[in-house]
């Protein structure tokens, strides 16, 4: 995790090199192992770097494009970095971060061509001396945040919203849109923040500014094209199917292990995190380090299925036994730590669970947004239940085959 800051000065938005320092300062947890601020005209671009990959001060940031020509802040993690570089030809490279990687491919190929070849999370913020315009870019799931706030001629752009609080300009008036979706969906949606006058670039897409206002703001990515190409060519079987997950399960894991630092994982013992913990160790022969959280109440204890899980890997585990009063006395810490109004209460043991792992490792993969992937747990069940009515409806062939041509707004509604 790092820390992106940035202004493009124009009429409206007048700010300094100070100014953004401020801004990076105050987001310093998200990149605790440097900092660096350049600057060249009317752009002023700001990091703070947590180092995972290439540890020297190769992988220093903001960085230059080795022509000179383009200067990037990035935060985030590219997995096919080395991959990429194979395809740059003629570079000499300065050091292995992955962030090299990127401004140079950004720099031969371009914003488009560059992002199509991505597999990562990330966000940055790149500026193209010559051509004095930025781009903003976001990973397709929205994994890391970035967010932007227009004034006047000029922009500002942060990862957190209360680094572009550090500028007066931007103001701090509720957005009651923003607010409205909040209560009713718990969190606040891109490009919405909760902030009247700045947004959130929407994961999968891409911002270019230029000449005092924004040129393109386009979606590079979209999950029902995804979803298009996969029905297009299915799998014949279910012992394809499940040869195939398996394939794709290890291969994100292993990915995803591509660090200079120690990493661990977060185990709850439920099916999502003990399956990345079981990928993990299979692919190397030392323990590798899990994490989980204990309660004093049972009816939310899972330590012991995590523990058991533990066991049975022959993983290092490490064990938080939370009781109640310390779980109360965190929440107050929680408006510090979200920016924005969030209403799911995992928020409390997570961070505790990832105040424990740091005691012991840099970087932990974890079974977060498994649940959104396969339906939940619940569903399953009630897919099978489903299906077993769904399939004695006359008919039913033809409505299948016919449903992709509603309108999306209709299929999304």
């Amino acid at each position: 995790m790092c820390g992106v800051v940035g202004v493009i000065r124009g009429q409206g938005l007048d700010a300094s090199a100070a100014d953004v320092e401020r801004m990076a300062s105050r987001i310093r947890y998200r990149g605790p192992d440097s900092h660096g601020n350049w600057q060249k005209d009317e752009a002023i671009l700001g990091h703070r770097r947590l180092a995972i990959v290439d540890l020297s001060a190769s992988g220093h940031q903001p960085m230059l494009s080795h022509d000179g020509r383009l200067a990037i802040s990035y935060n985030g993690e590219i997995y096919n970095h080395l991959d990429i570089r194979a395809e740059l030809h003629g570079v000499n490279w300065k050091g292995h971060s992955d962030t090299e990687t990127l401004v140079e491919a950004l720099a031969h190929w371009g914003t488009e061509k560059t992002l199509s070849k991505l597999n990562g999370m990330f966000a940055f913020a790149l500026w193209d001396i010559e051509q004095k315009k930025l781009t903003l870019a976001r990973d397709p799931f929205g994994e890391k945040p970035l967010l932007y706030a227009l004034r006047g001629k000029g922009i500002a752009f942060a990862s957190e919203l209360v680094a572009l609080l550090e500028l007066p300009v931007v103001g701090a008036a509720v957005d009651s849109a923003a607010l409205a979706r909040y209560l009713r969906q718990w969190y606040v949606p891109a490009p919405l923040s909760i902030v009247e006058g700045v947004q959130k670039l929407p994961p999968g897409s891409y911002l270019e500014w230029q000449n005092g206002g924004v040129k393109t703001l386009k979606s590079y990515w979209s999950l029902s094209e995804a979803a298009r190409r996969g029905r297009a060519s299915p799998l014949t079987s279910d012992s394809d199917a499940l040869a195939e997950l398996d394939t794709l399960l290890q291969d994100a894991v292993s990915i995803r292990k591509m660090s200079d630092v120690p990493l661990g994982a977060l185990l709850s013992g439920g099916v999502d995190s003990s399956l990345v913990a079981a990928l993990m160790q299979r692919s190397q022969s030392q323990p590798i380090k899990t994490f989980t959280i204990g309660f004093d109440d049972p009816e939310v204890n899972e330590a012991h299925h995590a523990e058991a899980v533990a066991k049975h890997l022959g993983t290092q585990h490490e064990v938080l036994h939370l009781r109640e009063q310390e779980a109360l006395d965190t929440v107050p810490q929680m408006g510090a730590l979200y920016d924005e109004p969030f209403g799911d209460a995992s928020q409390v043991p997570t961070y505790l669970v990832s105040k424990l792992a740091r005691q012991h490792v840099t970087v932990v993969l974890t079974g977060d947004g498994c649940d959104e992937l396969f339906s939940g747990y619940a569903r399953h069940t009630l897919a099978g239940k489903a299906w077993n009515a769904i399939r004695r409806v006359p008919g039913r062939q033809f409505l299948g085959a016919n449903i992709s041509r509603l309108p999306e707004p209709v299929l999304t509604a």
